[in-house]
C-alpha cells in the first residue's frame, strides 16, 4: 500500500495498535528524546513540537525510502499541561483535578522525514462525571498509569466509568488520531 516504508518513532503499545488497525505495515524504531519544550510556546502547540523534536531524533537511522510517524499527546486543564505522573500521589491528584471537569487532548503527528514532513495535531474535548477518591485509588492501583498524559488511559476501566462526554476522536485521545493519520498517509503515498 505505501510506496516508503514506514517507521513508527513510538513504544506506546496504543500507538503500535492503532496503526495496525489502519492495515499499514511498519517498524517500530524509538529513541529517549528530551520532552521539555519553550515556556513561551501555545500549550496546543506542544504536541506538535515533541512529535517533530522525537522524528528529529530518528532522522540519521532513516534511509531514502522511509518515512518516520511521530506522536505526541498531552492533557489540557485550566490552561495548564497535565503530563506522566511520576508518583501514585501525582497520578491521584491529577485525576481528582479531572474529575467532575472538561478537559481538551491534544496529540500531535509528524510524519516524514528530512526532505519532507507533514506536521498536524487533532484536538478532542473530554468530559468526566464526579469520581470518588476511592474510584481514583482503584484505577490507579490498579492500572498503573504512570506512562499516560493526565494520568488516564482512555481504553481502561477509568474511560467506561470516567467520559461522560466526548467531542472529537476517541483515537486522538488514545494517542494517535488515526482518521487523520490514515489521510496524510494516503496523501503520501499519492504524491
Amino acid at each position: 500500500m505505501m510506496k516508503h516504508k514506514l517507521i513508527l518513532g513510538s513504544g506506546s503499545p496504543r500507538r503500535k495498535e492503532l496503526l495496525s488497525g489502519l492495515g499499514f505495515d511498519f517498524e517500530v524504531r524509538t529513541k529517549d528524546t528530551p520532552e521539555d519544550y519553550p515556556s513561551t510556546l501555545p500549550l496546543t502547540e506542544v504536541p506538535e513540537f515533541l512529535a517533530e523534536r522525537k522524528a528529529e531524533a530518528l532522522f540519521d537511522t532513516l534511509s531514502e525510502d522511509e518515512l518516520v510517524l511521530c506522536a505526541d499527546t498531552v492533557v489540557i486543564l485550566n490552561n495548564k499541561i497535565l503530563g506522566k505522573p511520576e508518583s501514585r500521589d501525582e497520578a491521584i491528584a491529577m485525576l481528582e483535578e479531572l474529575s467532575g471537569n472538561t478537559h481538551l487532548v491534544v496529540t500531535g503527528v509528524f510524519i516524514g522525514n528530512s526532505k519532507q514532513k507533514v506536521l498536524f495535531s487533532d484536538t478532542t474535548e473530554v468530559t468526566f462525571v464526579s469520581l470518588t477518591h476511592a474510584e481514583i485509588e482503584y484505577y490507579v492501583d490498579n492500572y498503573q498509569p504512570f506512562d499516560k498524559a493526565g494520568s488516564y488511559g482512555v481504553q481502561e476501566w477509568i474511560g467506561y466509568v470516567a467520559v461522560e462526554r466526548m467531542n472529537g476522536s476517541y483515537t486522538t485521545v488514545m494517542g494517535l488520531p488515526t482518521h487523520r493519520v490514515y489521510e496524510e498517509l494516503l496523501s503520501i503515498q499519492n504524491d
